[in-house]
């Protein structure tokens, strides 16, 4: 392999284990200056490997390099005697060494602790996304902006702001206690749930990001699950929903970016591999009694993994999501219980309630009343569709909903 072809695969998966260690030794306030070496080195690398040819290791070449560079940027401050000297976590005398721990261990526990600390309250939902996309998935701005549908300027401005915040309120990069865990681990859990959400509801049509943003989202997820300290159910079930929705990824978009409905997708574009890892961890969840959204999430996307018309199927999500909707409504969820609705009960009923929710700005409202007055009445399903085409910003949405007016016409 090329060292340019290497050298961002390396990046996607050493940078973030670079960052958290370095991270985590110089503490919160210096997170910038942790990127920094991390990004110097794999400059480094760029610049050595296309001259001298790929090292016989190229990891390790990398964390010997990073580590040089820490250790010298720590000197060169004290040498200097700026500033951020006395604010750094970890200094040392020039008789002392310097210890960078990179080993597999260290690594996974100062992400797993980077996480729970960028993930602190204070910081808002969309920064906390976007720092884990930066600091623990060793995404580029301009990939971040492309995520969030904005541009790099934003990114760069709301991350600052984060870093800025987290500096303030000096949050340690550490294993909150067990109790503090509990409290926490939903603000972690929320904010996995958004990243995941980024890459599989994502307009953005670059599908190999999006694809990479749920990778990302189920590797942070597991390493919770293998750390004695957070597996517990709720964590498995957001695992198992993970695993159940990226199964069917492939089969959702065709060549164009445009989105293939739930009953034209290819079952044979679907990965069981992963719908079997869902299954596992799904039985995992299984335990204690407390069910969450996601316990309840996850057993919908596995329902939505068979793809036989049984009435058990739709039955059973039917019931799924009256709990759901109970527990943690959302007018998506409300919207998605309509169509299951239609399934079990027909379409004049799920009409009937379908217009009790009023949603009337939301594209997929019209959509699906589109959807429901199909072959009962024709000018009030273009009509529908139409709304929902004036409300919708993409165009596979546009594309989409064309396709369903011409098809209703013939």
């Amino acid at each position: 392999m090329e060292s340019s072809e290497l050298i961002p695969h390396l990046f996607r998966t050493e940078f973030r284990k670079i960052t958290a260690v370095l991270g985590k030794q110089f503490g919160i306030g210096h997170l910038d200056l942790a990127e920094d070496i991390a990004s110097e080195t794999f400059l480094s690398a760029m610049e050595n490997w296309s001259y001298n040819g790929l090292p016989a290791n190229p990891v390790a070449w990398l964390y010997t390099v990073a580590k040089n560079k820490a250790k010298n940027r720590i000197a060169r401050e004290q040498l200097l005697n700026e500033k951020i000297v006395p604010e750094l976590k970890y200094t040392a005398t020039s008789t002392e060494e310097i210890e960078i721990d990179l080993s597999q261990k260290n690594s996974t526990d100062s992400q797993l602790q980077m996480l729970f600390a960028i993930c602190h309250p204070s910081i808002p939902k969309e920064a906390q996304v976007g720092l884990s996309l930066r600091i623990l998935c060793g995404f580029g701005i301009g990939e971040i902006a492309n995520a969030f549908l904005t541009n790099k300027e934003t990114i760069t401005k709301r991350l600052y702001r984060a870093r800025e915040r987290l500096r303030e309120e000096k949050i340690p990069i550490e294993f909150p206690s067990e109790k503090e865990i509990s409290q926490r681990l939903d603000t972690v859990l929320t904010t996995l749930y958004l990243l995941f959400s980024e890459g599989y509801y994502s307009q953005n049509g670059d599908s190999f990001l999006k694809k990479d943003l749920c990778m990302e989202a189920i590797r942070l997820t597991t390493m919770l699950v293998e750390n004695p300290l957070t597996n517990r159910p709720v964590v498995n079930a957001l695992l198992a929903l993970m695993y159940f929705q990226t199964s069917r990824m492939e089969a959702r978009i065709n060549a164009s970016g445009d989105m293939i409905l739930y009953d034209d997708q290819d079952t044979g574009l679907w990965d069981y591999e992963l719908i079997s890892k869902g299954g596992y961890f799904l039985n995992q969840a299984a335990t204690g009694e407390t069910i969450s959204k996601y316990h309840l999430e996850a057993a919908i996307a596995y329902w939505h993994t068979i793809k036989e018309d049984s009435k058990e199927k739709w039955e059973s999500l039917l019931m799924l999501f009256d709990q759901l909707l109970e527990i943690d409504y959302s007018p998506m969820a409300a919207l998605n219980r309509i169509y299951v609705l239609s399934k079990v009960k027909g379409k004049e009923a799920a009409l009937e309630e379908l217009k009790k929710l009023n949603e009337t700005g939301n594209p997929f409202f019209h959509t699906l009343l589109g959807e429901l007055y199909s072959g009962i009445d024709y000018d009030q399903s273009i009509d529908h569709f139409q709304k929902a085409y004036s409300l919708v910003h993409t165009d596979a949405e546009k594309r989409n909903l064309s396709r369903k007016m011409e098809l209703l016409g013939r």
